[in-house]
């Protein structure tokens, strides 16, 4: 089986770094973007298996990423990340089928098991 590849996208260059540190740790294939233009445009060209996106980024936000995806690339998984997690913004964004929601700051051992759980596994990357 292929190593899973995911994709992160962050407008805070220390979130997208310590987040890929985690992921790689964990055996992934990780890139990372810090915005979402880029990142749209490399899913065009690669396949990938998870999206972590941040909600709040300048020029297009994590909510039209997911509709994006959603609507292109319907079985890629989409976590969302947000410091500004409000009820309202969360319940959207399942609404709009992301997999699961993190507010930051968050423990990284319930977002690797999320990440897990987004590839259809329930232990650790082989």
């Amino acid at each position: 089986m292929s190593t899973p590849k995911i994709m992160v996208i962050d407008d805070e260059k220390i979130v997208v770094d310590m987040t890929k540190m985690h992921l790689v740790k964990e055996g992934f294939d990780v890139e990372t973007f810090l915005g979402a233009a880029p990142a749209l445009e490399r899913l065009k060209e690669e396949k990938f298996d998870v999206v972590v996106t941040d909600l709040k980024m300048k020029g297009i936000d994590g909510m039209e990423v997911l509709r994006t995806i959603k609507r292109l690339y319907p079985d890629i998984q989409v976590i969302m990340i947000t410091a500004f997690a409000h009820l309202n913004t969360s319940m959207e964004a399942f609404r709009g089928q992301v997999f699961d929601f993190f507010p930051k700051p968050f423990k990284i051992k319930d977002f690797i098991a999320s990440v897990n759980r987004a590839l259809g596994r329930s232990g650790q990357p082989s």
